[in-house]
């Protein structure tokens, strides 16, 4: 009898602890006759709050976050690493990934073409969230003698909670959310990243009779050298390469779906209609909000991370005094992420579909459906999507990295040697998840990252007002 290859081991070690463990995360109550997770609900609230407790910042505060990215508050002496462009888009570079194009789709063939009118508001609110947290995770980070900056959910919910007397519930809620980082960077923000660009790669180049079919491990082994080879140079390395990786992978996606929709502009509006009348029949509220919030976010570990808190880990090493000054930089983040390139992908499918029930009922999976949209248009279409892919593999992966390391160094301490221990591993990640099947891999993962929104939303409304302080602070100077 032959022994269980590796995937086999890991995934029928993991399988029945976390089948459970994902089944109590998402938990689910009736909502319109359909099953909804209190998690999600858990979000959106949150996000809804936000949005009227700070007034609309999502429209209100776009002026002055013009006018942060631009450079007027710039502050050479300022503490931090980098500057808001770049932690923008280190950021971005999380939050931009596979989901973008594969998880719309899901949510699509889940919700109906009215799934994208919800995608859409989820990430109109989800930007008060983001702003929300950025602002915090700046106001609570803590600077290094060696001048490198740590900052994030756990951060300020140890520190901002203690200043509120709740000392011992800050202590815990900021050491869960670190050990939960850890582990989601490592599945959702890794091997499912890497796992996804293999599939990519095997498609293009011919899937069954593809070259690297069957060796998904030298594609993973590739990729990690490249990240690897980011990642070991720490914050500044990853933002010298984001800065440049996140402009060039969206505008090849941006404009590639712009032909597409160009090239079927006769369908334009009657996909915007399905989508606006798909939203408000009685079913597709319910659909929709499922596909939207649930099925294609979750793939995409929540699309733009509202409400999860990671990104504002990246956002705390930004060179500032303001720390508002980045909430309002961290805006853009659900916007691009969300409100531009989900929305790009849903036109896509909805102008080049010939019918939503035969998308609905294709068969393909993920970011197959995508690329057969694409390949409707133009035949070679697919080949520039699959090399998106990778680079939104590739940047996802260069983010989260650095989320797992600051998770680990709030546990033990800026460590040197244990960073670099825990980089090398995380390349170790990357190789296997391009090798195996990661079902039970990445159900415990996705709960993982998905059961910190619960700290994270808490503090936030906790230390709410303490946002709003910052806020004055930031228009006052601005003024």
């Amino acid at each position: 009898m032959s022994s269980p290859s590796i995937d086999e081991q890991i995934n029928g070690a993991l399988s029945p602890a976390s089948k459970a463990f994902y089944n109590l995360v998402f938990v689910e109550v009736p909502v319109f006759g359909v099953g909804v997770p209190l998690v999600v609900m858990w979000l959106v609230a949150g996000a809804l709050f936000f949005t009227l407790y700070f007034r609309f910042i999502n429209v209100r505060g776009i002026p002055l976050a013009i006018r942060t990215l631009r450079g007027e508050f710039d502050d050479a002496d300022a503490p931090g690493q980098i500057s808001h462009f770049q932690a923008l888009t280190t950021a971005v570079s999380g939050t931009v990934g596979i989901g973008n194009i594969g998880g719309v789709a899901v949510a699509i063939a889940a919700g109906g073409p009215g799934a994208t009118f919800w995608m859409i508001v989820a990430g109109f609110l989800g930007m008060a969230t983001k702003f929300a947290e950025c602002t915090l995770g700046v106001r609570y980070r803590t600077v290094h003698e060696d001048g490198t900056v740590s900052g994030g959910p756990m951060f300020y919910l140890r520190r901002g909670l203690e200043e509120r007397g709740w000392g011992l519930s800050g202590r815990f809620l900021g050491g869960f959310y670190a050990i939960g980082i850890m582990i989601g960077c490592l599945g959702a923000g890794n091997m499912f990243q890497a796992n996804q660009a293999y599939v990519q790669v095997r498609a293009a180049t011919g899937g069954d009779a593809s070259p690297v079919d069957g060796y998904g491990w030298v594609v993973g082994l590739v990729l990690a050298v490249i990240v690897g080879g980011v990642i070991l140079g720490g914050i500044k390395s990853i933002a010298a390469v984001t800065e440049k990786l996140v402009p060039l992978m969206a505008g090849l996606y941006f404009f590639g779906a712009l032909a597409v929709i160009t090239l079927n502009f006769t369908a334009l509006p009657a996909a915007i209609i399905a989508i606006v009348q798909g939203a408000f029949s009685a079913d597709a509220v319910a659909g929709g909000a499922i596909g939207a919030l649930v099925i294609g976010m979750q793939r995409a570990v929540f699309s733009n991370e509202a409400g999860i808190g990671s990104a504002s880990i990246a956002h705390a090493a930004v060179r500032t005094r303001h720390p508002a000054s980045e909430g309002l930089v961290g805006l853009f983040e659900p916007f691009i992420d969300t409100i531009v390139i989900c929305t790009l992908t849903a036109l896509v499918i909805g102008v080049a579909t010939v019918t939503w029930p035969e998308f609905m009922g294709s068969g393909l999976e993920g970011v197959a459906m995508t690329s057969d949209a694409f390949r409707r248009t133009v035949w070679w279409f697919p080949y520039p999507l699959a090399v998106a892919s990778v680079l939104f593999a590739v940047s996802t992966m260069l983010s989260w990295s650095y989320y797992g390391m600051k998770g680990l160094t709030f546990l033990i301490g800026p460590s040197k040697v244990w960073q670099t221990v825990f980089k090398l591993g995380f390349c170790l990640f990357i190789v296997i998840g391009s090798s195996i099947k990661l079902d039970a891999v990445l159900d415990f993962s996705d709960a993982m990252v998905f059961v910190l929104c619960v700290p994270n939303i808490f503090g936030l409304l906790i230390l709410a007002p303490v946002v709003v302080e910052e806020l004055k602070k930031l228009r006052k100077h601005a003024a």
